[in-house]
């Protein structure tokens, strides 16, 4: 299985085809919706992207975009060859829009998603943004709102098992979308669409 490039695009070096091709066998739990999307072209030579939602009863509760970088040359900034990217958003009870301890317990979700999926990680950076949105004038009656934002990158301590990173984001995205976690011993049968 090869990577999709587009014209002109570097060919792929068989570590970065590799990595994909690991990734795109991880099955995450099958709330989790996947579907490959254009990765961003300036940030590596090299990248992978998937954007992830989390539905159930057909509400989404959580979406989010998990990115793999490739970098030959080693940026001295990422500390080796592969770098991960994400991003995940979810509406959360307006209430919790005001917890100041609310960033903390976001980014500890990464943590522990890292964790529990055995992902090494180093060089791991990022934010919690939440956003309180408050309807006013002929909106007043609309429910205030928070959206909880969390955006990070870390490098990848063993690039032969890239595919704990992705299961690693699938525990922050179910996270962030409020599902409980699995109960240990307890495998999900994932669902996938491309």
């Amino acid at each position: 299985m090869s990577v999709r490039r587009p014209p002109g695009a570097p060919v792929a070096p068989a570590a970065f085809e590799a990595a994909v091709a690991a990734v795109r066998e991880v099955r995450l739990r099958s709330e989790v919706v996947l579907t490959e999307v254009p990765a961003p072209a300036r940030i590596a030579p090299h990248a992978w992207a998937v954007a992830g939602d989390v539905v159930v009863d057909g509400e989404e509760l959580a979406t989010g975009r998990f990115i793999l970088l490739h970098d030959p040359s080693a940026p001295q900034e990422w500390g080796g060859t592969f770098r991960v990217v994400t991003y995940v958003r979810a509406d959360l009870e307006a209430e919790l829009g005001s917890d100041p301890v609310l960033g903390a317990v976001g980014w500890s979700w990464l943590e522990d998603g890292l964790a529990s999926a055995g992902a090494l990680a180093g060089g791991v950076g990022g934010t919690v943004t939440r956003v309180l949105s408050e309807g006013y004038g002929a909106l007043a009656d609309r429910e205030a709102s928070v959206d909880v934002e969390l955006r990070a990158s870390w490098t990848p301590q063993d690039p032969d098992q890239l595919d704990a990173h992705l299961r690693a984001w699938g525990v922050l995205v179910c996270t962030v979308a409020g599902l409980p976690p699995l109960p240990e011993g307890v495998m999900s049968l994932g669902r996938r669409s491309r």
